[in-house]
């Protein structure tokens, strides 16, 4: 055990209330100003900020675990309100099965078979959505639009009702936080949205080709469970619309702001992917995680006691000085490699690789045939408790 150690510094700030959820900005440089470790009093848990010990917690699994549960609850001393996602919120060995079969279903072979049908896709969306007139809100139309049409066709779940998705995910990630008003807000449609993910990732709502109906095939061959491959399926359903929705948000309001960056992509639309990388960068849609520590912890001078919250503050990493040059600047030329928007180590995000085809696919459709986009209204923020999310995003474009 460790014992030599000096009491980190304290913030009183609450990183869920709506005035950070609005501009988390201010925070995350006070948290990094303050040290490499930060006492967040109002739950009495600790904080990273910081690239480096952000990084170095996202791959130390045996310290910072995640299978007490990524949110402020405690699964030690807590009963989950759902039950826990076998990748997020689990461990070796139980992360490991669960894991495996997502890589191998959602490999290179997968996104060659996505890609020509996906790229259709985004172009006759684009085609609809510009024949509507010049300007229209960007989340709703494109990036919302999009993912809810790829990605539940892609898993092979029906069209009617995919529009659940979001309040549910929004709920989820909502609850991770505590339980506030923005948990309270989704708490009423709770069970009707569960009982509709639930049936929809049973082998027989499934289609026999999608991404659900593979994950089925290997819980047929044993390579993970019965139990297990609806839970998968829901991971995957809950992971991942929201994060690519406002992932691709953030694209879309960073390109609207910065037109010499608009105008780089339109001239190299080969950058289609390195400038959704750099959006997760600079705006970071997963703001938090938490993990919970297995032995005391040394963090520069200071200890973290054995059982204690962690929360690492991804967006603050992603714009950390200490290891970005000009970190708050959105810039096509920068490599953002190494950012940590999809999370590190062994819980990394397993399906970003999918999320990547999906703002491909829809900014080069966008920018063949549009010259410039700006912003045409003033914007709205949508507060979720782990979510940098878009509420609306209006725009005008201009075609050429």
């Amino acid at each position: 055990m460790i014992t030599a150690h000096t009491a980190p510094p304290v913030d009183p700030t609450d990183p869920f209330g709506h005035d950070v959820l609005e501009d988390p900005l201010p925070l995350h440089a006070a948290l990094r100003d303050a040290g490499p470790l930060v006492h967040l009093t109002e739950y009495d848990v600790y904080a990273l900020a910081r690239y480096r010990e952000v990084h170095a917690a996202l791959v130390d699994w045996q310290a910072f675990q995640s299978g007490a549960g990524v949110g402020l609850s405690n699964f030690r001393h807590e009963e989950p309100w759902r039950p826990a996602s076998l990748l997020l919120e689990n461990d070796p060995p139980r992360h490991d099965a669960p894991r495996r079969v997502l890589r191998a279903v959602l490999g290179p072979g997968a996104l060659r078979r996505l890609r020509d049908a996906w790229f259709a896709d985004a172009r006759e969306l684009v085609d609809r959505v510009l024949a509507d007139g010049d300007e229209f809100d960007a989340v709703a139309r494109l990036a919302e639009a999009f993912p809810l049409r790829v990605f539940p066709d892609a898993v092979g779940i029906p069209r009617e009702g995919r529009e659940q998705l979001l309040p549910l995910g929004d709920h989820n990630f909502n609850a991770f936080g505590p339980p506030n008003d923005l948990v309270r807000k989704g708490e009423p449609r709770l069970p009707e949205l569960s009982a509709w993910v639930a049936s929809r990732c049973r082998r027989d709502t499934l289609s026999g080709d999608g991404i659900g109906a593979r994950i089925w095939a290997a819980a047929d061959r044993g390579d993970i469970t019965a139990e297990q491959a609806p839970l998968v399926v829901r991971s995957l359903l809950l992971a991942g619309v929201d994060t690519t929705v406002h992932g691709l948000s953030a694209t879309l309001y960073a390109l609207a702001t910065h037109p010499d960056q608009w105008r780089r992509l339109r001239e190299q639309p080969h950058l289609a992917r390195a400038a959704f990388d750099e959006a997760v960068r600079w705006e970071s849609p997963v703001q938090t995680f938490f993990r919970t520590t297995t032995t005391d912890v040394r963090v520069g001078d200071h200890v973290v006691p054995d059982g204690r919250k962690v929360l690492l503050f991804l967006g603050a990493a992603n714009r950390d000085p200490r290891r970005w040059e000009d970190p708050d600047s959105f810039d096509l030329s920068r490599d953002p490699s190494g950012h940590v928007g999809f999370g590190m180590g062994i819980h990394q995000c397993v399906g970003q690789h999918i999320a990547r085809l999906e703002a491909e696919a829809l900014l080069t459709a966008l920018a063949g045939r549009v010259r410039s986009i700006e912003l045409a209204a003033p914007t709205v923020r949508h507060h979720n408790n782990t979510l940098r999310a878009w509420g609306s995003i209006p725009v005008r474009v201009r075609l050429g």
